[in-house]
């Protein structure tokens, strides 16, 4: 063999690349926390030992979880503090009531605290979520109020940095929080929408939309469809060290000069721009709200 055809050493065919990553899908809430913070700095607070669960669920003959589906902990990225909340999709389907919202509404107040002290910490949301806990409705749905709020006062001092991993991707009030963050990142398996497609077949028939189309799914609510259409930052792959990167890329980016939810003029007239009546293909979607097949 001449050198020419030799393989470089430190070269790694793709199959040996994909053997060796971690899959960020397949870790549970804590696994994931731990691995979007550096290395060593994991601390879990409120952890399943204070017993903060729903007080609602037994009352309906459901058995609660300690931490109520939200692992919250405190570490640093890149060396500057940090606090993520992780949504724990085998509870509940990741659903949010009254306990587990206000985790995540308060680790953002704490935040938000420590910025206005000067303290620039950053925070982290790992989505995995149908929406509101519907045994929880009205308190779950006020909330994901708080949690919003949480997140448009902290983003004027840090980004927020939002990731949608998969499989259940990220439905209801918490689509609109995800909206909401200075920058979102998705793995092609995550899906990002207001209402599931279950939902929407259920409310307005298989003729809207057939939930068992799995191809039709992910081409319109899909994270590479989110991306080319402008409403996903970041297009990762289901690597636990290239969501982490991407996490700290945000991070070194800053607060965006505007935040999507600050685009509302521009999103009404793309709206505009589509008759209800001859829907579009998801390429031409595309082609008019983001990247076409040309680019």
């Amino acid at each position: 063999m001449t050198d020419q055809n030799k393989t470089p050493a430190t070269a790694q065919p793709d199959w040996a690349r994909f053997l060796a990553r971690e899959s960020f899908i397949e870790l549970d809430a804590m696994g994931r926390a731990r691995a979007v913070l550096d290395p060593g700095t994991f601390r879990m607070l409120l952890g399943p030992f204070d017993r903060l669960k729903s007080p609602w669920l037994p009352l309906q003959n459901i058995v609660t979880q300690a931490d109520d589906g939200v692992v919250l902990a405190r570490g640093t990225i890149d060396g500057q503090p940090a606090v993520v909340a992780a949504i724990e999709s085998a509870f509940q389907g990741g659903s949010m009531g009254e306990v587990s919202g206000a985790k995540i509404a308060a680790s953002l107040e704490l935040a938000l605290a420590d910025n206005e002290k000067g303290i620039p910490t950053r925070a982290v949301i790992l989505f995995e979520t149908g929406g509101v806990r519907l045994q929880e409705a009205n308190l779950g749905l006020a909330v994901i109020a708080e949690i919003h709020a949480g997140i448009v006062a902290l983003r004027r001092h840090v980004p927020v940095v939002g990731v949608i991993a998969g499989m259940v991707g990220c439905f209801g009030g918490m689509s609109l929080a995800a909206s909401l963050c200075s920058s979102l990142i998705a793995t092609r398996q995550g899906r990002l929408g207001m209402n599931g497609p279950e939902v929407i077949e259920q409310e307005a028939g298989i003729e809207e939309l057939d939930s068992s189309n799995k191809r039709l799914i992910w081409q319109l609510i899909g994270g590479e469809q989110r991306q080319a259409i402008g409403l996903v930052d970041t297009l990762v792959d289901d690597d636990a060290a290239a969501i982490a990167s991407a996490i700290r890329a945000a991070f070194a980016r800053g607060v965006p000069a505007r935040h999507r939810s600050a685009q509302v003029e521009d999103y009404l007239a793309k709206l505009a721009a589509i008759d209800p009546a001859s829907p579009l293909e998801p390429n031409a979607l595309r082609t008019l709200w983001g990247k076409g097949d040309h680019e």
